[in-house]
C-alpha cells in the first residue's frame, strides 16, 4: 500500500489538476498564463492519472470482497483478486517511483547550446549533425523547439546553435548530454579516405523562471548592431542584432535571429537567466557525489563524453563503457537506449552513495 504522506500529495494534486483544467476551460486567459498551467499540468497529469487508477483498482478489490460471501462466486472473485492485486503492486510501484525525491532540475524545460570544436569545417558539419539528432529527439518526445540563436558558415556547417526546447521532464532525459561530442569519419573533401576526428560541445542548461533568477537592469551592458549573415532584408539595414553583459559575472549571450531587437533581446534574456542559474547551482552541488560529476558533469567543454565512429558504425559513450552499432538510428533522435542505460548507472551509484 502507500503511505498516507503520499495519499495526501496524490490528493492534492489531484485537486490542483482539477483546478488547472477548470481554469484552461474558461477560455479567459492571457497566452502566459496558458502557457503557465499547461506547464504545471504537464508536471502532474500521469501522477494524477496513476492515483486515478490506483483508486479504481482498490474499488473493484472491495466489490470482488464483497463476492467472496458467495460460495457460487468465491472462485471467481478470488481469480479476479489475484489479477487485480498484480495490478495493484505495479501501479504503487510506478506511484512510489514518481513521488521519490528528484534533482530539483529534472522537470525544468532547458537550453541547449551546441558549438563546433576542434577541427574546423567538419567540426562545423559535426555540430550542424547533433542539432539535427537533438531536433529530432524532441520531436519523436513530442517537445517543442525553438531556434534562439544559429550560427551557419556555409555547407550545412554551423558555428553555435542555441535552442528552447519545453515539455515534460526534459533535463531529466536531456542533463547526461553536456560534454565534448567526438567524431571520426572520413570528410567529403578527403580524396585519401584518411579518417578525421573532430569535436563540438554541448551544454544543457536547465531554463530558468523570472522568479527563480533576479537581474538588475543595472547589473547589465546592451549593445545593439546590425545584424549580419543570411537573414532577410532587415540584415545590415536596422540595429535590430542584440548583444547581452551582464557585469557581475562577465556572461555574454547575444541574438540576431529575430527582425525585432525587442523579440532578439527576450531570447538573450532567457539564454542569460539559464547561464546564471547554472552557476548558482553549481554552487549548490560544489560538494555533490562523484557519479554526478562524471555523468551529469556541468557542460564543461573539457569532458569529452562521446565518440561517433563513422568507419564502425558506432557510437561509444566513455562515462559507462556502453558501445551501440547504432549510429544512423541514434544521429535520427533515437536516444533511449543511451539514456536509458546512463540513468540506470547515474541512479545505481547514486544509491550506493545515499
Amino acid at each position: 500500500m502507500i503511505d498516507k504522506k503520499i495519499i495526501n500529495e496524490l490528493e492534492e494534486a489531484e485537486k490542483e489538476l482539477e483546478n488547472i483544467d477548470n481554469q484552461l476551460s474558461t477560455g479567459k486567459l492571457d497566452s502566459n498564463k496558458i502557457k503557465d498551467l499547461s506547464k504545471k499540468r504537464n508536471k502532474i497529469s500521469d501522477l494524477v492519472a496513476l492515483f486515478k487508477e490506483y483508486k479504481s483498482i482498490l474499488l473493484e478489490i472491495s466489490d470482488n470482497n464483497e463476492m467472496l460471501a458467495d460460495k457460487d462466486l468465491r472462485d471467481l472473485a478470488n481469480d479476479e483478486n489475484d489479477k487485480l492485486n498484480k495490478q495493484l503492486s505495479s501501479v504503487v510501484e510506478k506511484i512510489k517511483e514518481e513521488t521519490k525525491p528528484k534533482d530539483p532540475l529534472d522537470s525544468k524545460d532547458v537550453i541547449l547550446e551546441i558549438r563546433a570544436g576542434a577541427g574546423g569545417d567538419e567540426a562545423a558539419l559535426f555540430a550542424s549533425d547533433l542539432l539535427r539528432m537533438y531536433l529530432r529527439c524532441a520531436e519523436r518526445k513530442g517537445w517543442q523547439t525553438e531556434i534562439i540563436n544559429k550560427n551557419d558558415i556555409g555547407l550545412g556547417g554551423i558555428k553555435e546553435g542555441i535552442v528552447s526546447i519545453t515539455g515534460k521532464n526534459i533535463y531529466a532525459y536531456m542533463k547526461f548530454e553536456s560534454g565534448v561530442h567526438r567524431v571520426q569519419r572520413v570528410p567529403e573533401t578527403e580524396t585519401s579516405g584518411r579518417v578525421h576526428t573532430s569535436t563540438a560541445t554541448v551544454a544543457i542548461l536547465a531554463e530558468a523562471d523570472d522568479v527563480e533568477v533576479e537581474i538588475n537592469e543595472k547589473d547589465l551592458r546592451i549593445d545593439t548592431y546590425r545584424a549580419s549573415g543570411a537573414g532577410g532584408q532587415h540584415v545590415n539595414k536596422t540595429d535590430s542584432a542584440v548583444r547581452i553583459t551582464h557585469i557581475p559575472s562577465g556572461i555574454v549571450v547575444q541574438n540576431q535571429d529575430e527582425k525585432s531587437q525587442n523579440k532578439n533581446k527576450q531570447k538573450a534574456m532567457k539564454v542569460l537567466r539559464a547561464k546564471i542559474l547554472k552557476i548558482e547551482q553549481d554552487k549548490m552541488f560544489e560538494n555533490m557525489s562523484q557519479t554526478r560529476k562524471s555523468l551529469v558533469g556541468g557542460g564543461d567543454r573539457s569532458e569529452k563524453i562521446r565518440t561517433y565512429n563513422f568507419p564502425q558504425g558506432r557510437v561509444s559513450d566513455h562515462r559507462i563503457n556502453l558501445t551501440l552499432h547504432k549510429i544512423d538510428d541514434i544521429l535520427d533522435g533515437n536516444l533511449d537506449e543511451l539514456n536509458n542505460n546512463l540513468s540506470k548507472n547515474y541512479n545505481e551509484e547514486e544509491s550506493k552513495v545515499n
